[in-house]
């Protein structure tokens, strides 16, 4: 059945409606009325994204007025971090990770946080019990929890319901593999049920101006399970990583409309919950032992805060058939790009070596800045050299074997210093821009990896 249409005239100066066109409007302008076309929105319609009874037309760009987002200060440090300044007004952020990892763990600190800020704070849980919930909130919640409502339900009618009569400030579902609608016969978790759930819940977000929390699973490749469209519905995507023998927890962005994605959150997960890491440097470098070979300092820079990483690498003879390539960490091609530089350019033979890289505590960054640590911490093994723990390397390897700057090379070098490093290598472009040097800090820029090397060598 086609939506009805009609016709009417409004006046530019004033906005006054009029069901026919008239000369002159009632503010006293002439030749101002403009015709337009309203459709009429049929109030069972749950698809319509505005309110209902809203009517709905097309306004000119120039006429919507722009203003700063309003944001809700969630209360974990980190957590803000990555959503750009904390949660945007009406926004859906969808967080997804491996099963225990701290998805719910995160998601009930926040909202107990956000409840005695904010007020009414509604969490819907499909897959636990009112009582496993409330043991999980007892255990990692400090404070009051009088305006933190739990709902034990799966069916988005009731949802929806129970939405519109609390008025919540903050909307929790957990998870959106189990919830359904019975406008639609499948099970909960297929792809039409995942889809018409979302729909539902973003016409709630956007309409009741409500920021949504939803937790979604994954695959046992890591991807988010699902269709693509709930990805495409809502304005952030998060991401928890970690391994599970390790307390380290890291909170990506893959997507996020009202900031960056390349801010990065980092948590300790401890029986009182996930506590924030304010300093990853010092948590990624602390085993970093004096003397040991095949081990180099690098950084990279994520979000607004450098980052330093440890690179350990592991030349070994090759026993037999062909040598092993293994990376932890680092893309192999990357890693099969810097190996074929360092035998062409540096003449280190690595034909018969196997060859071992791996990023410390479980880290994959992203860009090439870590380049040339990798390249020296492998130079450092097969060659046995020593004495490389407190130099840190940074720059991008090409293939002709230059080194290419890298951005904010001021501020991983500041943040070098501050953790007590005594020699910074990188690319000599890098390196002509510094405006000072920090004290008992030496920075040494070079324009090759043959060059650096000779440097490593001599420190």
């Amino acid at each position: 059945m086609s939506k009805k249409s009609k016709t009417v005239f409004i006046c530019q100066e004033c906005g006054y409606e009029s069901p026919k066109w008239q000369g002159q409007c009632i503010c006293g302008q002439w030749n101002t009325m403009v015709e337009e076309k309203v459709v009429e929105i049929r109030e069972d319609d749950k698809r319509h994204r505005g309110a209902s009874g809203e009517k709905l037309k097309a306004n000119r760009l120039s006429d919507i007025k722009s203003g700063s987002e309003t944001r809700i200060d969630t209360g974990i440090g980190e957590l803000n971090r990555v959503l750009g300044g904390g949660l945007v007004v009406g926004s859906l952020t969808l967080i997804s990770g491996e099963p225990g990892i701290g998805k719910s763990t995160i998601i009930i600190q926040a909202a107990s946080k956000i409840a005695e800020r904010c007020g009414k704070v509604l969490y819907v849980t499909g897959e636990e019990s009112a009582e496993q919930v409330k043991m999980r909130a007892d255990r990692v919640c400090k404070g009051s929890l009088d305006d933190l409502f739990l709902l034990s339900e799966t069916n988005m009618e009731h949802i929806v319901k129970i939405a519109e009569e609390l008025n919540p400030a903050f909307l929790i579902i957990d998870s959106i593999q189990t919830m359904y609608t019975d406008a639609l016969e499948s099970a909960p978790g297929s792809v039409s049920q995942v889809r018409a759930c979302g729909n539902e819940l973003m016409r709630i977000g956007k309409g009741k101006k409500i920021p949504i929390f939803i937790v979604a699973h994954v695959t046992k490749s890591g991807d988010l399970a699902g269709p693509k469209i709930i990805e495409h519905l809502v304005d952030c995507v998060l991401n928890f990583t970690g391994e599970r023998d390790q307390d380290l927890r890291i909170l990506r962005a893959y997507k996020n409309r009202f900031g960056t994605t390349s801010e990065i959150g980092a948590f300790e997960m401890a029986e009182e919950g996930l506590t924030e890491i304010h300093n990853l440097s010092e948590c990624f470098l602390e085993g970093m032992e004096e003397g040991t070979e095949g081990a180099v300092a690098t950084a990279l820079y994520e979000g607004t805060r450098p980052l330093l990483l440890e690179v350990q690498a592991l030349t070994s003879p090759t026993n037999i058939g062909f040598a092993r390539r293994t990376a932890i960490g680092v893309e192999l091609s990357r890693l099969n790009m810097i190996l074929a530089v360092l035998e062409r350019k540096a003449n280190l033979s690595l034909i018969n070596q196997d060859v071992y890289v791996n990023i410390v505590g479980g880290m994959r960054p992203e860009g090439t800045s870590i380049d040339l640590a990798v390249a020296l911490a492998i130079y450092s093994s097969c060659k046995r050299m020593k004495g490389l723990n407190r130099v840190l390397a940074i720059g991008e390897i090409g293939l002709t074997g230059d080194l290419r700057s890298i951005r904010n090379a001021d501020k991983i070098v500041r943040e070098a210093a501050r953790l007590g490093f005594r020699t910074v290598i990188m690319p000599q472009k890098n390196a002509a821009k510094l405006a000072e040097m920090p004290g008992g800090l030496k920075v040494v820029g070079v324009n090759s990896l043959n060059e650096a090397i000779q440097t490593a060598s001599q420190t």
